[in-house]
């Protein structure tokens, strides 16, 4: 007692040690501020499509090996115990006979072992294409999910530089209405500079929360992409120096169809059609098997003494089943699975034009995006010159404040259009990365 006594508190710090210290250098996985890596990180192991695909790989795992289970003996039992109410009877000359006992039972093992079948066969040659399918069913939903989370993740950075900017001309134009007002107040200028200032404003103001409220929504998004429990934190770390960096891609690339996943996953639903087409074909062959069995029987006429004594059988034996007329439904079957094929083989044909499509439209958009973001790059520049010059001018009373607001708007509209070309190009980027099959998702 007094060992035991110290023994299970030595016993339990044992087994609870290791709990605390994972606990101590687990970090939080969303703590702090994520980077695009990071985010597209955490949504290839927790968001809901992936978790899903990686469970259907686990699940098509599990029925390979039930269906190859077929191959292993198969061994079962059967237990009976019967009482019979009316025994059998029969004549001889002029007596009746009854044969039988009240009670019987029996307990039947019996092992069966496949020597061939065209099923199992079908099964184990499959097998391989089945993982791969299903394997490819998740390469899939990880390169949407990385394309996903990365557009969403711009999509945010988009927002948070636009409410940037309209904070910056809040600012600015609080400014202009204080001046227009001092100014108004002093007899220099009507009422009309201030009121224009004044509806310049809330304007301005109108767009500000309207971006607030888009970061929201696309916080959200972001969120639910990349699995995050509902109210988690996220805040994005980002470096526009970096993601202007990121911008070019090589656009005298070849598309390379084998590098699609659409196209392989034909290609593998193709290799298992064909054998679909060799079992068909080759249906005419026998199932064959060797089984053996025991099987202790009872008898008696009274049920206490029925298992008394033991009258055991057993037998092995060779099964052979030949499928010697079906009507025609092999042939038939046969040729179903040829047409079921060269379905495929458009198929596949089909997928290369779709992506060959793909490509061009992607890169069509690319080139256009990059081209207004380089555009708009030099009109930002052109439009704070032309509001610098407008601003000194209407101070020095030689512009007027219209003439000012039009400036005004025309900086804040090319600046708001240079991100939303940035996040364009960032995305046509990403789309022409998917339809070469160079996103990388391990």
């Amino acid at each position: 007692m007094k060992k035991t006594k110290y023994l299970m508190p030595l016993l339990l710090s044992c087994l609870l040690a290791p709990l605390a210290l994972l606990a101590q250098v687990t970090p939080d996985s969303t703590a702090g501020r994520l980077t695009l890596e990071q985010c597209v990180e955490f949504a290839l192991k927790n968001q809901a499509q992936v978790q899903q695909a990686q469970l259907d790989e686990e699940i098509g795992e599990r029925q390979i090996k039930a269906q190859l289970s077929g191959w292993l003996p198969q061994v079962t039992a059967q237990f009976a115990a019967v009482r019979n109410i009316q025994r059998p009877r029969f004549v001889i000359g002029n007596e009746v006979i009854t044969t039988g006992q009240n009670y019987t039972s029996n307990i039947n093992f019996q092992a069966n072992q496949t020597l061939y079948s065209n099923d199992l066969l079908l099964a184990s040659r499959a097998a391989r294409f089945t993982r791969s399918s299903l394997d490819l069913n998740t390469q899939s939903t990880k390169i949407n999910t990385v394309v996903d989370v990365s557009k969403a993740f711009f999509n945010i950075l988009l927002s948070q530089e636009q409410l940037r900017i309209l904070d910056e001309n809040i600012a600015r134009q609080e400014k202009q209405y204080r001046d227009a007002r001092a100014q108004y107040e002093q007899g220099l200028v009507d009422k009309t500079d201030y009121q224009r200032a004044s509806i310049t404003l809330n304007s301005i103001r109108s767009n500000r929360k309207r971006t607030q409220e888009a970061i929201k929504a696309s916080t959200a998004l972001l969120q639910e992409l990349m699995g995050l429990p509902v109210g988690s934190p996220l805040t994005l770390a980002y470096d526009y120096n970096q993601m202007q960096q990121n911008i070019l891609i090589d656009t005298t690339q070849n598309v390379t169809f084998a590098n699609r996943v659409e196209f392989q996953q034909i290609q593998v639903q193709r290799q298992i059609q064909g054998l679909n087409t060799s079992f068909y074909r080759w249906g005419f062959l026998p199932t064959a098997s060797i089984y053996g069995n025991y099987n202790p029987q009872f008898f008696s006429s009274e049920l206490s003494n029925l298992y008394n004594d033991i009258y055991p059988t057993s037998q092995v034996g060779l099964q052979v089943g030949i499928p010697i007329f079906q009507g025609g439904r092999r042939i038939q079957n046969v040729r179903i699975s040829r047409l079921q094929e060269d379905r495929l083989s458009i198929d596949l044909q089909n997928i290369q034009r779709r992506i060959n499509t793909e490509y061009q439209s992607a890169l069509a958009n690319y080139k256009s995006d990059y081209n207004d973001w380089l555009t708009l790059q030099s009109n930002v520049q052109l439009a704070e010159e032309v509001y610098n010059v407008i601003r000194l001018q209407y101070n020095e009373g030689i512009k007027t404040y219209l003439d000012l607001i039009v400036a005004e708007t025309d900086l804040r509209t090319a600046q708001l259009n240079y991100y939303n070309a940035l996040y364009n190009v960032l995305s046509s980027k990403l789309d022409v990365q998917r339809a070469l099959g160079t996103i990388a998702v391990n």
